[in-house]
């Protein structure tokens, strides 16, 4: 499995939602490549059709898909048990990963 993880430097999420990413997949016993694509301005966002940072996919779709019809360098907000956070927590991530078996 290949997980692309976007965002953009300065992103005060990104690196905790990797940890989370890492954990999970840990605990589920899977494998997976991580590709980290560094989204450099509003343009590359536009055309990666970025939905903020930090977003994930695999096979090119995301894991929390949002309706826009405008794409550019943001912080992307995540609704878990906890309230609004700046990455998924470890078992969203793991909920995901249980949905490709």
């Amino acid at each position: 499995m290949k997980i692309e993880l976007l965002y953009f430097d300065g992103c005060p999420s990104w690196e905790k939602a990797l940890e989370n990413l890492k954990t999970a997949l840990q605990l589920e016993g899977k494998n997976a490549d991580i590709e980290l694509i560094c989204v450099r301005d509003n343009d590359h966002a536009s055309q990666l059709k970025f939905l903020g940072s930090p977003s994930f996919r695999v096979d090119g779709v995301d894991w929390w898909p949002e309706e826009r019809t405008r794409y550019n360098l943001s912080c992307r907000v995540y609704a878990t048990p906890e309230g609004m956070h700046g990455a998924p927590t470890v078992e969203m991530f793991r909920q995901q990963l249980r949905q490709r078996e």
